[in-house]
Parts: structure tokens; sequence; C-alpha cells
């Protein structure tokens, strides 16, 4: 896909959404750290069940380490992994107070070095908390960049090089959330619904016109 056309796909999904959003609900930095940590291998409707009532039970680092590990597990046990999770976030939160605070750091490294936060996590917490251009890729994106010819890779690593590098600059700040809205309601992973896709024409996908 040449610059153009990679313009004319950002610009198409920007006149859509201008300001698009994560649908992870949250109402300071740390929930939304929280709630991307529990959003892995699970829906995000599904974690804002879980995190409505345990935020506004247990909104801060201090309330979860206070709950600890188990208490956080009966808040969140309709989400996967359920219990590896509520021991990551109980250790985060304690981290956050001892090394940072008790405020989400604006590092990617100190981020990584938190448990249960991998690049993904902290891609998405640098681009929403901080407004910094950057590209979770997740299987949504990965198939999308895929599929369209906007980032080529095996590895999710290597499709967000390539889409940093692809996305034309005016639209990086928002592009993984137009990228994600795409990949969920529209380039499913199943049955693509191509005829209703706002850059069908183009889109790389070679599958597209069968559908």
């Amino acid at each position: 896909m040449n610059l153009a056309d990679r313009r004319k796909f950002f610009a198409r999904l920007a006149a859509i959404d201008p300001a698009p959003k994560t649908e992870l609900e949250y109402q300071s930095p740390f929930q939304l750290l929280v709630a991307v940590v529990l959003s892995a291998q699970a829906t995000d409707r599904g974690v804002n069940r879980a995190t409505r009532p345990l935020f506004r039970a247990h909104p801060t680092p201090a309330a979860l380490v206070e709950l600890g590990e188990e208490g956080i597990s009966e808040y969140i046990q309709t989400i996967g992994l359920y219990r590896t999770k509520a021991k990551n976030v109980a250790a985060l939160s304690k981290l956050i107070i001892e090394r940072h605070g008790g405020e989400v750091p604006h590092d990617r490294d100190a981020l990584e070095a938190l448990p249960g936060v991998g690049r993904k996590t902290a891609n998405v917490v640098l681009n929403v908390v901080f407004g910094e251009p950057t590209m979770a890729v997740d299987t949504h994106i990965f198939r999308v960049a895929n599929r369209t010819g906007l980032g080529l890779g095996r590895t999710v690593n290597v499709v967000e090089q390539k889409l940093l590098k692809s996305v034309p600059p005016e639209f990086r700040q928002h592009a993984h959330h137009w990228l994600i809205l795409l990949g969920r309601y529209t380039c499913k992973a199943r049955r693509p619904e191509c005829p209703r896709c706002p850059v069908n024409d183009l889109c790389n996908f070679k599958g597209k016109n069968a559908l």
C-alpha cells in the first residue's frame, strides 16, 4: 500500500471516529493499567463487568494491596487466568507504591518491570495516558495489519515496527485504536465483513472479493 493510499485509509477511519477511545472502563491511569493487564486473553466487555465493582470498592493501589490476591481473585474469577492475574495485580499495586509513589510511571522500562505488564500493555498506557504515538499490537491489529498489507510480519514485534513506519505521522496517535476497532467489528477473524468495510478498496486482502 503506497503512502497516498495509507493516508486515505486512515483519513476514512478518522472521519468515522475522530477521537477513538479504549473500550476498557477506568477512572485513573492506575485503573487503566490494571484493566489492560486483566484484558489479556479476555474481552473488554468481560473485563469491564469484573472491574466495575472492583474499582468502585478498591480504586487505588493501596486499596488493592489491602484487598490482597485472594480478595482480588473473588472479583475477577469470571476472567480467564484469573488467579495468575490476581497475583500480578496485587504485586504490581505494591510495586507502584514502593517504587513510584503510587503513580503509574511514564517510562516503558519501568512499566514492563511490573508483574503482568508486557510490551503491549505498556504501549496502551503510554498511548492512552501519556499521549505517545505507540502501536499496541494485539490479535486484532496483527490480523488487520497482515490482511490489509499495512504491516506484514510473523510476530507482533515485527508488525509493531512496520506499522510505526507505515502509518503516516498525522494518524499515529489514534492508529492503534482505529485498527483494533476495525478488526473487532469489521475485519473479523473468521468472517471478515469486507462488503461494508470503509477501506475495502484500499485493502490488499486477496479473499475480499469472494465474500
